[in-house]
């Protein structure tokens, strides 16, 4: 297993873990996309990816049912999904998605985190090409899965590749597969663990300890904020 992707998924998992305000955050995002997409899942992709990532926090099913409610409700609130990048402490990349109802509010917050870290806000779309938009599905291996005849079948699902940790699996494809790659999986009666979608650096770079402690302060301010969504970097 690759020392880039142990990293990512370490980070990642340990971020989402200690976040304070996770079940607002999942909420907020089934919200916005039951509001775009229509409340069945099943025809909208990017609700279904919201309530995976419901499970994965561990959120009751009364708050995801009412989560979709609110999309249809009067009251509704109406937001907007934002992204920003930046150059952090020591010149880590670091892309940040939000959902907000209030842009001023988002972008003044977001950016003094950069400059008390030392970083600075850069033009949208400056860090696209840094890294590549993935779906990405998680599940425990099934003692009967053959992989070879699972790779070859989720290629017509989208599949682009796949790393084992343990008995866990991780399923990628490109980000515009997210609902043909997460159907196929499910109708091969797999229970999915994790659904979403990532943004993987195309070229990792490496921090000295030291330049990480810097680092994780401006990834911790970041992740407390109630408008931000993800938060992906180019750590190796």
């Amino acid at each position: 297993m690759g020392r880039a992707f142990e990293y990512r998924r370490a980070a990642k998992e340990k971020r989402w873990a200690t976040m304070s305000r996770v079940f607002p955050k999942v909420s907020r995002a089934i919200t916005i996309a039951a509001k775009e997409g229509g409340p069945d899942p099943e025809t909208n992709s990017k609700l279904r990816l919201a309530i995976q990532a419901a499970k994965a926090a561990n959120m009751p099913k009364d708050n995801v049912d009412n989560a979709i409610k609110r999309a249809a409700g009067k009251d509704a609130e109406d937001y907007s999904e934002v992204n920003y990048e930046g150059k952090g402490p020591h010149g880590v990349l670091v892309f940040v998605e939000c959902a907000t109802d209030n842009t001023t509010r988002t972008v003044a917050n977001v950016k003094s985190y950069f400059n008390k870290s030392g970083g600075t806000l850069v033009q949208t779309g400056s860090l696209e090409f840094m890294f590549d938009r993935k779906t990405m599905v998680e599940f425990e291996k099934p003692e009967d899965l053959d992989l070879e005849d699972f790779e070859l079948e989720m290629i017509d699902y989208g599949l682009e590749s796949f790393e084992i940790d343990d008995n866990t699996i991780y399923a990628y494809g490109d980000y515009t597969n997210f609902g043909t790659l997460t159907k196929g999986i499910e109708e091969k009666d797999i229970a999915i663990t994790k659904a979403n979608l990532q943004r993987i650096p195309t070229t990792p770079v490496e921090f000295t300890d030291e330049q990480m402690i810097d680092i994780e302060k401006l990834l911790d301010k970041l992740d407390e904020d109630d408008d931000v969504q993800a938060v992906f970097t180019n750590l190796a």
